[in-house]
């Protein structure tokens, strides 16, 4: 696929409790740095996401008494998958993978910092309503074609993916640049929810 001027590489949350020996650990998750480092080479624009939660957040299982990962519960704003902690802020677990050497990324976008709601997306925290500013990001800088990246396929790079598609913006998972956590049967769920809504799937 020919790399236009207009894309951005968009790399979702490969940082340490993601990847094998963190808190919440996506099986072979670190499996996805080299594909990505390669992907990242043929791309003028390279854009990092961070998971950034405060301690307490609400969508930690620890803060619902009784409650165990990967339990759901109802919450303002819809169901919550619970997890384990994870990306507390300013902790070894929220860094980036030390072998994710990007210089050349000209924006790392935090998400999850509101305690009270989860983000799954790049885009939108999971009310849906409220913006990370990502969308007003690329729209200022004239980005109209999104390739995604990153932990966790049917997660955080998913719900970004079909964000952007809601947003009009064309989107493209490098499939071989993710894994999936598979939380009863997400992975496949997700893969024919992007189909649905337009989103490419391609090896890179």
């Amino acid at each position: 696929m020919e790399i236009r001027g207009d894309d951005v590489l968009i790399v979702v949350d490969v940082q340490n409790d993601f990847c094998p020996g963190g808190a919440l650990a996506v099986p072979r998750g670190d499996e996805v740095i080299a594909p990505i480092l390669r992907a990242a080479e043929r791309f003028e624009h390279v854009v990092l996401t961070q998971d950034w939660h405060p301690r307490g957040h609400g969508s930690f299982a620890s803060s619902h008494a009784g409650r165990k990962p990967l339990e759901v519960v109802a919450m303002p704003y819809g169901e919550q998958v619970l997890w384990p902690e994870h990306c507390v802020q300013g902790t070894w677990g929220a860094e980036l993978h030390q072998n994710l050497v990007l210089p050349q990324a000209e924006l790392i976008l935090r998400k999850g910092f509101r305690a009270e709601v989860d983000s799954y997306s790049a885009f939108f925290e999971n009310d849906r309503t409220t913006a990370t500013g990502l969308a007003g990001y690329l729209r200022e800088r004239g980005l109209k074609r999104a390739f995604f990246a990153g932990l966790a396929y049917d997660f955080c790079v998913g719900f970004s993916a079909l964000d952007a598609r809601r947003l009009g913006l064309e989107a493209v998972v490098l499939r071989e640049a993710c894994r999936a956590i598979d939380v009863e049967g997400s992975e496949r769920a997700m893969e024919l929810r992007l189909r649905e809504a337009g989103a490419l799937e391609t090896a890179f």
